[in-house]
């Protein structure tokens, strides 16, 4: 037998989108559930950056200090090594935040501390294990959400629901909208290599013919991102291991005697690489963000501060209306998507263009000779443009404030 609830805000989807999203809703009054299909947020390779934009959100809040007593590593500053040549390339110092660098902390802590939070409101909900797999649909509006969970189907009833569900949302297949996709012409390969006290602490990328390779320190270990061409992972898997890790090597040398932590082609994870976003991000009675509205490429690791933007201003233009108990209007989820949507197609076009001009370049040069291009090389004797990219990554096109 069914269960049947109901409330003012039904969220499919507890990844940041999601969450930040059921937190600033409560926040202001709305009764809110979040529905997640997973029993926990202990899932590995998932984007682990929390930029400057969200921890003014979260000093916004108050909660600034208490975020950052939980373990997380700073980046004041980002790097790109072509061969001998290390071109600096962001300069977070002279951001106008609170926080003056990029936060690396591990997805699950950001999100369980996010839900801790939220569930201090009594006007909040979260659903562990409940599979989102249909909507309810009468008249052509939405009016909730069904969703699988140990218990059996639960029914959720809303005057709004807000799909977050991902790149692959269930949410948006059943409203019957269809993303169009702008392409990307790499997939990345995820995997974890052991990190020591004297390897240095700051993120890197390093770049050589044929591939590049991203680390982020994890504190005991680096998650290293390679890039490889769009669908190449298929023929790479018949070939030796042994190929990976001496292309690993040879990119980061102080990597060489730990790259046989890499056992097998099991120690790796495939990220396919998409681009893609919704011409309409609702209909009536629902609202979709972040990656369920614009799946973002990993260029510049901005695919959480995009979702997390979108939550705010969906929370800050919706909630007056949901803390009413009253049904948006259409015109009212159109404005949500009215702001969001030109720093979303402005952020995609500069990801297409990097991955056209630079990394494209890169993946294709096998036996050339690579030095960096000659735009980035003025990084290096005008130190001043490295605001410009630590001011896209770390605030974004549109940067958006929480409203308390």
């Amino acid at each position: 037998m069914a269960q049947n609830i109901a409330t003012s805000c039904v969220i499919a989807g507890g990844g940041p989108a999601g969450m930040m999203a059921g937190l600033l809703l409560a926040h202001a009054g709305v009764d809110t559930i979040v529905l997640e299909k997973h029993a926990d947020f202990l899932r590995d390779f998932r984007g682990d950056t929390i930029h400057p934009s969200t921890l003014q959100a979260m000093d916004d809040l108050g909660l600034y200090d208490q975020f950052l007593a939980l373990p997380h590593q700073k980046a004041t500053s980002l790097s790109a090594q072509f061969g001998a040549v290390s071109i600096p390339l962001a300069d977070f110092s002279h951001l106008p935040t609170r926080a003056k660098f990029i936060a690396f902390m591990p997805q699950w802590d950001f999100l369980n501390f996010v839900a801790r939070e939220a569930q201090k409101y009594p006007n909040f909900r979260l659903i562990m294990q409940a599979d989102v797999d249909d909507l309810i649909i009468e008249n052509d509006v939405v009016r909730g959400v069904k969703a699988r969970t140990p218990k059996g189907l639960l029914v959720v009833r809303a005057p709004l629901t807000i799909g977050a569900d991902g790149r692959h949302s269930i949410v948006r297949e059943k409203a019957g909208f269809t993303p169009q996709d702008i392409g990307a012409p790499m997939d990345v390969l995820w995997f974890k290599l052991t990190r020591r006290a004297s390897d240095t602490s700051e993120p890197f990328g390093r770049v050589a013919a044929g591939t590049l390779l991203v680390m982020i320190n994890r504190g005991d270990h680096w998650q290293c991102g390679y890039v490889i061409p769009k669908g190449g992972f298929a023929a790479l898997r018949t070939q030796d291991i042994a190929i990976l890790r001496a292309n690993v090597a040879r990119l980061a040398p102080f990597m060489a005697d730990r790259v046989a932590e890499l056992m097998d082609w099991n120690s790796v994870s495939l990220l396919t690489v998409t681009v893609n976003r919704l011409a309409l991000w609702h209909r009536p009675g629902l609202l979709c963000i972040g990656d369920s509205a614009h799946a973002m490429s990993p260029v510049g690791g901005v695919g959480i501060n995009l979702a997390i933007q979108d939550a705010i201003a969906a929370a800050n233009i919706l909630a007056p209306t949901l803390a009413r108990k009253e049904a948006p209007s259409d015109a009212l989820l159109a404005e949500v998507q009215h702001r969001r949507e030109p720093a979303v197609k402005l952020t995609q076009a500069m990801q297409v263009f990097i991955q056209k001009q630079v990394i494209s370049n890169v993946l294709a040069a096998q036996d050339r000779p690579l030095t960096p291009p000659w735009p980035l090389r003025l990084f290096q004797y005008v130190p001043w443009l490295r605001r410009i990219p630590a001011r896209l990554i770390g605030l974004g096109y549109r940067r958006e404030r929480v409203r308390t």
